[in-house]
């Protein structure tokens, strides 16, 4: 147990949001006519929910807390109203105006949640309800803007959706899900500030009529305008086998995850009935369910331990209008918004930020956070594969926050120190520098160690009957071979700047590649720092990716350029012009494959030294960047020359010479990475 953290915590609600969603909208008691809100067909009186909307004295905005209490009698209403009626009638009556948004089989789930009373799953449907509106709300965004907004207050503040639906009604969602001075329900559930008993069930039953209502009064539109909804495709999750770290949670664990979750502080008491639904959710299949209930809860846990491990406790709960929530942007962040240094990584290690980053954050992972939030997945087929890492990763969080003794016996189960040593053993695999180095073999452009098996095969290629005597007389490119010669000086050169903690025979890199030690693969091994890269090593580390990109693209189109041609030679429908040209290629073949090489063995070593670029100065970083600019260059005009429908086999030589020219000449000023890592350790010694 590494920390434990007293529980006497009733709410991380604050008094003024407490009051805002838990009292307001109790104070009018006045019964509210149904017949006045909905007619007997389904139809929403909307004049009767948006006369309860106030506004200041200047007119230039809302007063929320006089609009949430007079909304409060009509949302009881309506909650009353849904829980006389049964399932096969709330859907005949609601159904039509549900089908807007794409997903209508949501609505009869939450309409169950509201019947079984239990709060953790009315807080649950009430998330994926507002998630599932937003979505639906950019679709209709779309029909006449161009770019969605990204955040749901901004999208609700457009005058786009005002056009549609009208700025009352829209006055209306905000008082609900679209401002912190409001009810903010959206954003108070999603940051996992709300436990469950918190949140009123009337309004999870108010927010599904509005969403009905919304869908009756698009339908106007539409006809009136001879407009079409078209919904976005969600966003696939894909790559999930590159990002798999833990085997899959067997009952044996989960029965011990059961036990942790009831003994870790790491879990405020107040929110463990989210853990056991979550815990439901998975053992029921409903993977998107239970994925929603541990992204909450995980912000919560780890609101709670940055709370604690930088001494400012009022950060636990929701902050008011004024100032902005502690979410997972600033709790996983380098500094505080002081400038002080969060001591929360610190606190968790490397690995467990690697993962959270890897599947909250980082561009290429799966973002699961954001794009559940902002209804961009389908919930009924998300990936086990991608609740069963967060669930492991959750249950080696909470072993961290329980008593020594029982951490022992726990551990005492081989499944257990199992998923502890993977976890401890965590490296990124969405980083940009995980990215860049990739070994699988599935179709990622970036990969220096695929790029390179296929550059090493291009000389052992087999030639057709004929040809071989023909590309022999047909050498003698004095060009080639006077690049062949300064590619071998400049790889004997970037060898000597091999770290030496590597066993490689550096003398061998005079020998064909195809006989070549791993080099590259041992360079890929080394570990490089990817926590909180500087914006110079991230803007470095995109051109040499591109790079990659490129090399990966003239590996692939010269291997299938070489084996179309070698098919049509042997199948003799090669004319005479394209016999010389199929020469012309296997003739450059013996200095692109090297030079490539080259180009992959410098990306390969500049990727182990790139914290170095921190030590030049703005002068010598612009003249660096200009450099890889043009061997990006290179490679970019190499792929366009190798093309199928190019074939400028003759054009890439002399492409090639001018950029080794270049490469060489910049690596005798001794401005790589390399070299200044070579200095560094030299001042050192």
């Amino acid at each position: 147990m590494e920390i434990l953290i007293e529980d006497p915590i009733t709410t991380c609600l604050s008094p003024l949001v407490y009051d805002m969603i838990c009292k307001l909208g109790f104070e009018v008691r006045e019964n509210c006519d149904i017949s006045s809100i909905v007619t007997e067909n389904g139809d929403v009186c909307w004049k009767t929910i948006t006369d309860c909307v106030v506004y200041t004295e200047s007119a230039q905005g809302l007063d929320y807390g006089e609009s949430v209490r007079l909304l409060g009698p009509v949302c009881e209403a309506v909650h009353l109203h849904l829980s006389s009626l049964s399932k096969g009638q709330f859907e005949m009556r609601y159904a039509p105006g549900l089908q807007w948004t794409g997903v209508p089989e949501l609505f009869p789930e939450i309409f169950d949640a509201l019947e079984s009373l239990q709060s953790p799953a009315i807080s649950l449907s009430l998330m994926k309800l507002t998630s599932c509106l937003e979505r639906a709300l950019g679709d209709v965004y779309l029909l006449i803007g161009k770019e969605c907004p990204f955040l749901l207050r901004d999208l609700l503040a457009s005058e786009e959706l005002a056009q549609v639906f009208g700025q009352p009604v829209m006055d209306v969602l905000k008082v609900f899900v679209g401002s912190p001075c409001g009810l903010n329900l959206r954003n108070v559930l999603w940051h996992g500030f709300a436990a469950p008993p918190e949140i009123p069930p009337k309004y999870c039953s108010m927010m599904l009529l509005l969403t009905a209502g919304l869908g009756q009064l698009l339908k106007g539109y539409l006809q009136q305008a001879e407009f079409a909804l078209a919904h976005r495709p969600f966003v696939t999750l894909t790559g999930l086998e590159d990002l798999i770290a833990f085997p899959d949670v067997t009952y044996e664990v989960l029965s011990v995850l059961e036990d942790v979750m009831k003994k870790s502080t790491f879990i405020l008491k107040i929110m463990l009935p989210y853990w056991e639904v979550a815990f439901v959710k998975f053992k029921s299949h409903r993977f998107a369910d239970c994925v929603i209930l541990l992204l909450v809860q995980l912000e919560t846990g780890l609101r709670k331990v940055f709370a604690t491990v930088n001494k400012c406790p009022k950060r636990l709960l929701t902050a008011e209008s004024t100032a902005l929530y502690t979410t997972f942007d600033e709790i996983l962040a380098k500094h505080l918004n002081d400038g002080k240094i969060n001591q929360l990584p610190l606190f968790l290690g490397e690995p467990a930020m690697e993962f959270l980053w890897d599947f909250l954050n980082h561009q290429e992972g799966p973002r699961l956070r954001d794009r559940l939030s902002h209804g961009e997945i389908s919930l009924p087929e998300f990936p086990k594969e991608a609740a069963n890492q967060l669930l492991a990763f959750s249950f080696v969080l909470l072993l961290r926050f329980i008593d020594e003794d029982l951490l022992s016996m726990f551990k005492e189960k081989a499944a257990v120190r199992a998923l502890i040593c993977l976890a401890e053993a965590y490296a990124t695999r969405c980083h940009p520098v995980a990215q860049l180095r990739k070994q699988s073999s599935c179709a990622s452009p970036c990969q220096v160690l695929s790029c390179e098996r296929s550059v090493a095969v291009w000389p052992r290629l087999p030639l057709p009957e004929g040809a071989e005597e023909e590309a022999e007389r047909s050498e003698g490119n004095s060009e080639v071979n006077a690049c062949n010669s300064l590619i071998a000086e400049t790889v004997a050169e970037l060898c000597r700047h091999v770290p030496e903690t590597r066993c490689v025979a550096r003398d061998a890199e005079c020998l064909p590649p195809g006989k070549r030690p791993p080099l590259l693969r041992e360079l890929c091994c080394i570990p490089v720092p990817t926590l909180f890269c500087p914006r110079a090593v991230l803007e470095v580390l995109a051109v040499l990716r591109r790079i990659g990109t490129h090399c990966r693209r003239v590996c692939d189109q010269v291997a299938a350029c070489a084996e179309l041609r070698r098919r049509q030679w042997e199948d003799r429908s090669l004319r005479s012009r394209q016999r010389r040209n199929y020469l012309r290629l296997v003739h450059s073949i013996k200095l692109l494959s090297p030079m490539l090489y080259l180009i992959l063995l410098l990306i390969a070593l500049e990727l182990v030294n790139i914290h170095m670029v921190l030590g030049k100065n703005t002068s010598e970083y612009q003249q660096y960047l200009r450099f890889l600019k043009s061997v990006l260059q290179y490679t970019e005009n190499l792929a366009a020359y190798t093309r199928q429908d190019k074939n400028k086999w003759d054009e890439a030589v002399n492409l090639t010479h001018a950029a080794l020219l270049k490469i060489w000449t910049f690596s005798e000023k001794k401005q790589m990475l390399i070299h200044l890592a070579k200095k560094s350790t030299n001042k050192v010694v």
